[in-house]
């Protein structure tokens, strides 16, 4: 599979909440920077972090655009998050199911066919202001 086809495949599993098919496109060592948040290492701890993510945010990534570079070894999507606040997250306001659209990015490096680098940056100011 292409570097593009394997990230495409990624936020195509994330958009249908299939944790499993998205863990699928990552190596075991995988290494994922979080907005605003600490390095989580391995398929484990990327585990966890969707589960969390599903069970407090429901989202959708729209106008998705996808660049490839290095010879397939690094990536980078641009996109629209889509998503409805439903349980309250620890430190954030509180959820009262308010909806938000905010745009977004991501950066990725692969080794073998697989993400072994997660980055991802969007505007928590700008959520924050709109689920408030």
């Amino acid at each position: 599979m292409s570097t593009t086809a394997t990230v495409q495949a990624y936020f195509e599993a994330f958009n249908r909440g299939d944790v499993a098919a998205m863990l699928a496109c990552l190596s075991d060592d995988v290494a994922h920077y979080v907005n605003e948040g600490q390095v989580r290492q391995g398929k484990e701890a990327f585990r966890a972090f969707c589960e969390h993510m599903n069970r407090c945010y429901g989202e959708k990534l729209t106008d998705m655009v996808v660049f490839e570079a290095e010879a397939g070894m690094r990536a980078a999507a641009e996109y629209v998050v889509n998503g409805t606040y439903l349980e309250t997250d620890e430190g954030l306001p509180e959820a009262k199911g308010q909806t938000y659209r905010l745009p977004a990015g991501s950066f990725f490096s692969l080794t073998d066919g697989k993400i072994s680098r997660v980055v991802t940056y969007y505007n928590l100011a700008d959520w924050t202001r709109q689920v408030s």
